[in-house]
């Protein structure tokens, strides 16, 4: 990807603005309560573009779905998948090679095999938005068969994350990355100890502290958000998952879908213990279960990335419409895991948009949509660990007051 000049995209960081944060000179942070020190996004009025005027700039054969090329994708996916577990399976067999390179080699195992298998998620995801093919019933069909192998409750992620789109960056509606206010971020450090957080802040201080809180999104964060609804709307008193047909995020016409959601997990829960009883644990952890886990990673990091940055502003109901919402995403690369991934992180803007467009005509649309979005399309080639690292030490909390927020933190930068 070629470099950004700031007449492209003048709404972007450079790569001298971020160096405070995440510089050399800057590896240790300090506590500034509730002033943000993030680098000025030049925060600008609202866009006013209707959904109309931006889907006229792209071509109509954008929004063409073709269930052969989708399932050429999908078939190309699974073969990659086969492939890698023959290879590995093969490798260990080997018992002549050295213990180092059978290690080395599961362990690329383990990474890759998670990243098609994100792509295998992607293609689901797809499913959940109409996009796989015409057909409403093809969709599901392979969408809850996708997403139950990859133990994800398919129709009730469908049901929420549709949500997330119809409400995208609405402070009050939004259903994945709500941000905390300046009140609730603090509060909640208060509560931590008795001395009136003291003890919290000193500790949140320390980038082993923050490194670790990173982790622990990465490994818990999925898991966290179908069991609680963490990251989401608050339902106080209420226990929120996604499993449960009565939680609030449901409606009561979702409650079939849910069930049959569930049923989907119970056949795969069903297959994983039989495939252990055969096979035992830890080979079922080795071929199957840890790359899971690099998915559930992909996953929280992709969408965290897409929607968590100092420049992305949140609404609540007096600014917000769709379309402002919608544009309130940040696009990313990720080099070879745009393909592996389907461009899921390099063309979220033009998929919140049109959700119902096949991600193999995004990279297009995109195109022509950054030339109309202007100044309002966001993007970044920061490398993602640092884009990362950005996120998570600027992204802490919003403005308690006022109808257009964006991100602050309690950190600056060492001097």
């Amino acid at each position: 990807m070629a470099p950004r000049t700031r007449d492209e995209d003048r709404h972007a960081l450079t790569a001298e603005e971020l160096a405070p944060v995440v510089g050399a000179k800057a590896p240790l942070l300090r506590s500034r309560r509730g002033v943000s020190t993030a680098p000025a996004p030049g925060r600008q009025t609202p866009p006013t573009f209707s959904i109309k005027q931006l889907r006229d700039v792209v071509p109509a054969h954008c929004f063409e779905r073709s269930l052969a090329r989708s399932v050429m994708h999908l078939a190309g996916d699974l073969a990659m998948i086969a492939a890698m577990a023959a290879a590995i399976h093969a490798v260990d067999g080997a018992k002549w090679l050295p213990l180092p390179v059978r290690i080395i080699a599961w362990g690329a195992y383990w990474w890759f095999q998670g990243a098609v298998m994100t792509g295998v998620w992607v293609l689901a995801h797809e499913c959940g938005h109409q996009s796989f093919s015409p057909w409403r019933w093809v969709n599901n069909a392979f969408g809850l068969v996708l997403h139950s192998a990859l133990l994800v409750p398919y129709h009730s992620w469908r049901i929420t994350h549709g949500n997330h789109h119809k409400n995208t960056n609405h402070m009050d509606r939004d259903q994945v990355f709500v941000p905390h206010t300046e009140s609730e971020y603090f509060g909640a450090e208060s509560a931590v100890s008795p001395s009136g957080g003291a003890f919290s802040e000193a500790l949140s201080e320390a980038p082993a502290a923050e490194l670790l809180g990173i982790a622990q999104m990465l490994l818990l964060g999925w898991p966290a958000y179908l069991l609680m609804n963490t990251s989401s709307q608050a339902h106080p008193g209420r226990w929120v998952n996604h499993f449960n047909p009565s939680s609030p995020i449901f409606e009561p016409k979702d409650w079939m879908d849910i069930i049959v959601s569930d049923a989907g997990l119970l056949v795969v829960f069903g297959a994983i213990g039989a495939a252990i009883r055969t096979w035992g644990f830890a080979a079922v952890a080795r071929y199957y279960l840890i790359p899971y886990l690099f998915v559930n990673m992909w996953l929280v990091l992709i969408t965290y990335l897409q929607h968590s940055d100092v420049r992305v502003p949140h609404y609540r109901s007096g600014e917000w419409n769709f379309v402002r919402g919608a544009v309130g995403a940040v696009d990313r690369d990720y080099g070879i895991y745009n393909v592996l991934h389907h461009h899921i992180g390099d063309t979220h803007v033009a998929h919140h948009l049109f959700s119902t467009m096949p991600f193999y005509h995004a990279q297009e649309a995109t195109a022509a949509l950054k030339k109309a979005l202007g100044p309002y399309y966001l993007q970044d080639s920061t490398p993602i660990p640092r884009a990362l690292w950005r996120s998570w030490t600027q992204c802490k909390f919003v403005q308690d007051e006022g109808e257009v927020l964006y991100y602050s933190s309690p950190y600056k930068a060492s001097e």
